[in-house]
């Protein structure tokens, strides 16, 4: 999306133009919203190390298959890792079962003694592994697999059973005790709602209604609260700062579908689509993002810096003086920052620059300039604001206050946007929405690539986005 496009979006509807100013997710030490005393540590997944052993053990169980050549340490460890490598690295919520996951073990355990018959054949053809071997070890070992698995997830259930993780529901107060009372109907989940959060109270018999801050910070407190459930699509970006609170008091914070399925789920509450929404600590890998941040923005830019240069100098020559254009832009965390490219375009005051969309009679621009546009060259000195860490190579656009204040209003789950350092490229933009499309989309492309987030995703949307750099589109 370009920095200084003057014309409004078609996808837009129309706001009221008053003053507006951007509510989510404040930066820490902001003086808004209840303040919860003490962070505790943040409710974390089941620890993976009984799975683990029962695993381990599972693997040593099939061994029994083999004969005596063929039973030496080597052999049995190679068995014992390849069953670990393959292993799920730890179940979603609800705690599965074991009908859940019977396809799920012996699929992996069938790769494991393939992969060992065809290692151990190729080392030691003299003790090669027979096919009945193979089926009885696989057999031996997915049984085993299978009801030690099945004793650790009984034993969680039924600890969460006894005690379940007590929750705060979020959203409109209606559907907000629709979904508690269902949630409340089914105890396997683990989740126990004990308040619903809204605006007002809605009359109807149900949990308590939690209408301020305080009541909502002694419910935390007095409840022991581990878990929010925010309901989707009504959630409303003034939640941001709260939710963010939450998450960083130690609660674990799901967006739960309320009505139809907005998106394909693969965990489920109550038979309500769910997932789970990162607004606490950064997840592992933060450190690898920014690692590639460096290098990649480091590297481009003292490859690219005579290009850098001789576009500075054309612009300059052909558009007269100045050449980078600043303009303040919506970052993590609602931070503002300065963004940097080259001047394009001139708008006809602050006013236009902060609050209009498009750039109107862009075929009256100055040829050069029409090229930075569609080449998106006008967007390379925003690698020096990846190297400053301001933004990221990957992540979703950043955007003015002024439209972050109504796609926040207009579009549930924009605010989400900002849980991840903003980017030079995204998701969204490798599936064409570029210039005037849909925010909607966008915003859906946006907290996808967040809640699927690895590193590997990352490396793949600055290729494609490479490969797509000719096409003649601004950014």
């Amino acid at each position: 999306m370009s920095a200084e496009r003057t014309v409004p979006s078609p996808g837009v509807q129309p706001w009221d133009r008053g003053p507006s100013s951007v509510s989510v997710m404040p930066p820490r030490g902001a003086a808004t919203g209840p303040r919860f005393p003490v962070p505790r540590r943040p409710a974390r997944p089941a620890s993976p190390l009984p799975l683990l052993v029962a695993d381990g053990v599972a693997a040593v169980a099939g061994t029994p298959a083999l004969t005596e050549a063929q039973r030496q340490p080597l052999l049995v460890t190679l068995l014992i890792a390849v069953s670990l490598l393959l292993r799920p690295r730890g179940a979603r919520p609800p705690v599965p079962g074991l009908l859940d996951e019977l396809p799920a073990v012996w699929s992996r355990v069938v790769v494991a003694w393939l992969v060992l018959a065809v290692v151990w054949t190729a080392c030691r053809p003299e003790h090669a592994l027979s096919a009945g071997t193979v089926l009885a070890g696989l057999a031996l070992q997915a049984s085993a697999a299978c009801a030690l698995r099945g004793a650790v997830h009984g034993r969680r259930r039924a600890a969460l059973l006894r005690r379940p993780h007590t929750a705060l529901v979020v959203g409109p107060a209606a559907t907000a005790q629709r979904v508690a009372a269902a949630v409340l109907r089914h105890p396997r989940c683990g989740v126990r709602p004990v308040g619903v959060v809204a605006e007002q109270p809605d009359g109807a018999e149900g949990l308590p209604v939690l209408t301020t801050g305080e009541e909502v910070e002694r419910a935390v407190i007095q409840n022991g609260v581990r878990a929010v459930l925010t309901v989707h699509p009504s959630v409303r970006a003034d939640q941001g700062p709260l939710l963010r609170e939450l998450a960083e008091s130690g609660c674990v914070v799901w967006e739960v579908d309320a009505d139809a399925p907005s998106y394909a789920a693969r965990e489920r509450l109550a038979g309500f689509a769910c997932r789970r929404l990162e607004l606490g600590p950064r997840r592992r890998g933060g450190a690898g993002k920014r690692l590639l941040d460096v290098l990649v923005s480091g590297t481009l830019l003292l490859l690219v810096s005579p290009l850098i240069l001789a576009c500075a100098l054309v612009l300059r020559v052909s558009d007269g003086p100045g050449v980078v254009f600043r303009q303040e832009r919506i970052g993590r965390d609602g931070r503002p920052f300065t963004l940097l490219k080259f001047r394009t375009h001139r708008p006809a005051d602050e006013h236009e620059s902060a609050t209009r969309w498009s750039v109107a009679n862009e075929n009256e621009m100055r040829w050069f300039c029409r090229m930075l546009r569609r080449t998106s060259l006008d967007e390379l000195l925003q690698l020096w604001n990846v190297l400053r860490g301001d933004m990221s190579l990957v992540g979703p656009r950043p955007e003015r206050p002024y439209f972050v204040a109504q796609f926040s209003q207009a579009y549930p789950g924009y605010a989400a946007r900002h849980r991840m350092r903003t980017g030079v490229t995204g998701l969204a933009q490798v599936h064409g929405l570029r210039g005037d499309t849909s925010i909607e989309d966008r915003c859906r492309f946006d907290n996808a690539y967040i809640d699927d987030w690895s590193l590997w995703q990352d490396v793949c949307i600055l290729l494609r986005t490479a490969a797509t750099l000719v096409r003649p589109t601004g950014s």
